[in-house]
């Protein structure tokens, strides 16, 4: 239920428009500032990775993703203070193609660990078998 006390006249409609109040505002304004932060610390993370040649390979999709959380962070404040339903859809899609950025690089992350285990299992394997001093045919 809309609190209707706390309804402003948008100037050009001179219709209501509510704006998000109580604890709704309270929780939107900090997950808002939450996702700056977020945001600002992806693009630091990957500001640091890109330091090292193979390291910019995770840091550039982490600082285009860190930008997106920022942008769309802005987007829901600008939907807080005028109630734009555009900016509310922008906010969406911007955190979206975050999320999407960062799903796409936990699936790599996860296809290269296991890729990393199987190697140090062959490696391992291989190690134990030429310390044990038989050869490939089981001989000593």
């Amino acid at each position: 239920m809309e609190d209707f006390d706390d309804i402003q006249l948008d100037s050009d409609l001179q219709e209501p428009t509510p704006k998000p109040i109580g604890l709704f505002g309270m929780m939107f304004g900090k997950m808002t500032s939450d996702m700056k932060f977020v945001g600002i610390f992806t693009i630091i993370y990957g500001g640091l990775s890109c330091l090292s040649i193979f390291g910019a390979v995770i840091g550039i999709p982490l600082i285009i993703a860190g930008l997106r959380l920022r942008e769309s962070a802005d987007e829901f404040n600008i939907f807080s203070a005028s109630n734009d339903k555009a900016s509310l859809k922008r906010g969406f899609e911007l955190q979206g193609k975050y999320f999407n950025i960062l799903k796409i690089m936990i699936i790599i992350g996860i296809v290269l660990a296991v890729i990393m285990f199987i190697w140090m299992i062959v490696v391992g394997i291989s190690m134990f078998s030429a310390l044990s001093g038989y050869d490939s045919y089981g001989q000593y």
